[in-house]
């Protein structure tokens, strides 16, 4: 299995518990990443969703597409999020939040095995791609996020 370390940093001029439940709500990420295909909650969780499982099937800019499961593990609420992967991918997303000047910092680290026969097998070479293919990814991710949030704020407005 190949083994990739991703850190993404987002920053929003919104309400950190504002864009703490956005991400929290895994169920509606379709509605404004373009890139999340399909969210079906597998098994509930507690009162704060934790041990929750959700099976979510992401496209891709490249020509492929991953499913894998994610449960809830570990939360600190405002502060941080940890789910773990199983499935076509294996390891750990960890969203870190902190407020900062007015603005919401974001620091998502994606620590993970490739499950897939084909991913392992180009992995030498196709690393800088499956790097791309991730940045690009959650960049369509950040402005849907962006976006949710000006639509709330002239909602509230």
């Amino acid at each position: 299995m190949a083994k990739y370390h991703f850190v993404t940093y987002w920053q929003f001029e919104a309400p950190l518990e504002q864009v703490w439940r956005i991400i929290k709500k895994m169920d509606a990420w379709p509605e404004w990443w373009p890139y999340v295909k399909e969210v079906e909650l597998l098994q509930s969780g507690d009162e704060d969703d934790l041990g929750a499982i959700r099976r979510i099937t992401w496209s891709t800019a490249l020509p492929y597409s991953l499913t894998f499961d994610s449960e809830l593990v570990a939360q600190e609420k405002y502060k941080r999020m940890e789910g773990r992967a199983f499935g076509e991918l294996e390891g750990q997303g960890i969203w870190t939040f902190k407020q900062e000047s007015g603005k919401t910092l974001v620091q998502y680290d994606w620590i993970v095995k490739t499950t897939k026969w084909w991913m392992n097998i180009l992995a030498p070479i196709a690393r800088p791609l499956f790097a791309w293919n991730h940045d690009k990814v959650m960049a369509a991710g950040f402005q849907g996020l962006a976006g949710q949030l000006r639509q709330q704020m002239n909602q509230e407005g």
